[in-house]
């Protein structure tokens, strides 16, 4: 058993609220947004993009198939990446008051991340498995490699 000779104090100041280490307000408008927000918009941007597929494909989502399967991924990747990277957010994100803001040397900004933040972003969330490992700030592993934070619009 380690003990220590400080006192228990709460919480360091390091670390009190995801996003106090950026800057970021608590709550409302600016603070980290909560998982229930970006999975809906997740959600949402996925079935546009399902619907846009079925469009370009003349068939139904529920129709399924390879190439299906392969035209919906794409069109959620590009869709996604350039609307994150040129307007801070994706159509899921403006319906559920989510924007993406990019951040540089612990400091955030309130411009678009860039296109090429967003295009990576967007790709690494297509992989699943970086969107699922995440920091204390709730940055997963794709907003870390694109530099970028999903906040409360």
């Amino acid at each position: 058993m380690a003990s220590s000779s400080a006192a228990a104090t709460g919480p360091s100041e390091e670390f009190r609220y995801p996003g106090n280490r950026l800057g970021l307000p608590e709550d409302g408008a600016g603070s980290v947004a909560t998982w229930g927000r970006r999975l809906l918009a997740l959600l949402i941007d996925w079935l546009i993009a399902g619907l846009i597929a079925s469009v370009v494909m003349g068939r139904p989502m529920w129709a399924g198939g390879s190439d299906f399967g392969v035209m919906h991924s794409a069109l959620f990747a590009v869709t996604t990446g350039i609307l994150t990277g040129l307007a801070g957010g994706s159509i899921g994100h403006r319906i559920c008051d989510l924007r993406v803001l990019p951040v540089r040397d612990g400091k955030t900004f309130t411009a678009p991340p860039g296109l090429l933040a967003g295009l990576l972003r967007a790709l690494l969330v297509s992989l699943l498995i970086p969107a699922v490992i995440f920091d204390r700030d709730r940055r997963g592993l794709h907003d870390l490699a694109a530099r970028t934070i999903v906040v409360r619009r």
